[in-house]
């Protein structure tokens, strides 16, 4: 059997993050779900006491201090999915990961910039009324991507098995 996450790649970050300690749980997460890097645009916080496992310093971390440069940093091959409570976004349970990807994340209360829901190549979401906590969001999307494991897009459709 083929491993359907084998040569792939995904990192996840929150921009402006609200607390300090959804970044160590986010962070926990992506280490337990095996991401191959993890960033913050904006706010900036140093080691936090809920990341047990201390992924900080087991997977890459990048620091950005504006979205233009996060997004020039962007890996290249690599789809932007940000997750936001748009209209326009896909949701979760039909959405199709592509194999190199980096997942962004808002602040809980105002969720993801202007320019970041812009520049995302495409946008996912939660059947739910509310916005979940930015840590909860991150890693359902983790576990997501590790149960159905990903696809190739070609000019931004899925290539789906025939």
């Amino acid at each position: 059997m083929i491993d359907p996450l084998e040569n792939s790649f995904f990192g996840i970050g929150i921009e402006n993050g609200k607390t300090p300690e959804n970044l160590g749980v986010l962070w926990r997460s992506a280490q337990n779900f095996g991401a191959s890097f993890i960033f913050t645009i904006g706010n900036r916080y140093a080691k936090q006491a809920s990341d047990t496992h201390n992924a900080v310093n087991a997977i890459p971390y990048f620091h950005y201090k504006t979205f233009d440069e996060f997004y020039k940093h962007l890996p290249k091959g690599a789809m932007l999915i940000g997750v936001e409570l748009a209209d326009q976004a896909t949701l979760l349970e039909e959405f199709h990961h592509p194999r190199n990807a980096v997942y962004l994340l808002g602040a809980e209360d105002h969720g993801l910039s202007k320019k970041a829901v812009e520049k995302s190549h495409h946008l996912i979401k939660f059947m739910t009324p509310k916005s979940l906590n930015v840590s909860v969001a991150g890693s359902i999307v983790m576990y997501d991507r590790s149960v159905k494991g990903t696809t190739i897009y070609i000019d931004g459709s899925p290539k789906l098995p025939s």
